[in-house]
């Protein structure tokens, strides 16, 4: 049987109903914690296969996108996307910039503040020192963002797959 951490694939199946209820229903459940982390992981993977596929520029995110973009920008004019500044994010100051911008999508889009990992350098993939987990709002806001003004132009080229050229092929 798959194991996850210390949790089990027939577990993780079980749990993802449960995932859809209040956070506040639960304490610190370790495998609650585990489900959190797979599910933002998948999120991930899946979004990077896409950017990796399509142009970043005619990616919709949501049916939100051009809400979401220019709500930002009204906000965060100056907010550098290409390589993110953690603590722009998560110190004291980033959170009382933040907290209002997300609680405007609150009733918008679905699932806002479940938490989402980014990129941090949007140049590279999801690597354990490239990725912060934060909301599912500000994810949007700054992947629309560096979609829209060209940051993520290069990763199709970067981490398009290698083809196998015919030397490769006869050994």
């Amino acid at each position: 049987m798959a194991q996850f951490g210390n949790v089990s694939a027939d577990q993780l199946m079980a749990g993802t109903s449960v995932l859809s209820r209040p956070a506040d229903e639960f304490d610190n459940d370790p495998s609650v914690e585990a489900m959190w982390a797979i599910k933002a992981f998948e999120h991930a993977e899946i979004y990077f296969n896409i950017l990796c596929s399509v142009d970043p520029k005619l990616l919709r995110l949501t049916p939100h996108d051009d809400q979401i973009y220019k709500t930002f920008r009204e906000t965060f004019p100056n907010l550098k996307v290409d390589v993110i500044n953690e603590e722009e994010l998560k110190s004291e100051d980033g959170k009382i910039m933040w907290r209002p911008f997300c609680d405007n999508f609150k009733n918008v889009v679905e699932d806002y503040s479940f938490g989402t990992l980014l990129r941090l350098n949007c140049k590279e993939d999801y690597t354990e020192s490239n990725s912060i987990l934060t909301t599912r709002i500000q994810f949007y806001a700054i992947e629309l963002a560096r979609n829209r003004e060209g940051d993520n132009d290069g990763i199709r080229e970067k981490f398009k797959p290698k083809k196998i050229s015919n030397n490769e092929n006869k050994s």
